[in-house]
């Protein structure tokens, strides 16, 4: 909402509150960050081979809307800057991937492979994070 925040005041000191609310802003969208139309191609990308799978998924993020590459682009730049913060906050390429694989990418239709895309959503999210300068550029 049109809402002013104060990130100073003691009510957001808990870190949880407002990873839960960054959580919760991609959650609610009306449709995930990487659209629904581009779910199975973002699947098919991760399971090309290695040496292909950067330069495929960086051609998805182009396809997609300016608005949703621009937001990916700082998410990702953000998400990158937590996981170098590791030895303090304990989030790893792969917890990271975890956590937002999910929010982030979806079929608009649940099928009855959950776990399959579950892994799928969170090798996507790992593989931008760590060849995020090769997707975005510096």
């Amino acid at each position: 909402s049109d809402e002013k925040l104060d990130l100073n005041d003691s009510k957001w000191e808990d870190i949880h509150v407002i990873t839960g609310a960054l959580k919760m802003f991609f959650r609610e969208l009306p449709e995930p960050l990487f659209t629904y139309n581009h779910f199975n191609d973002f699947v098919n990308a991760i399971k090309q081979e290695p040496r292909q799978r950067v330069h495929a998924v960086k051609d998805l993020i182009k396809q997609l809307p300016k608005p949703n590459q621009d937001t990916m682009q700082v998410l990702f730049r953000h998400l990158k800057r937590v996981v170098e913060n590791g030895e303090k906050n304990r989030m790893t390429y792969q917890s990271v991937a975890i956590v937002f694989g999910p929010t982030l990418l979806k079929p608009e239709k649940e099928t009855g492979n959950i776990a399959v895309h579950t892994v799928y959503q969170n090798q996507i999210v790992e593989l931008i994070l760590l060849e995020l300068n090769a997707i975005f550029g510096r």
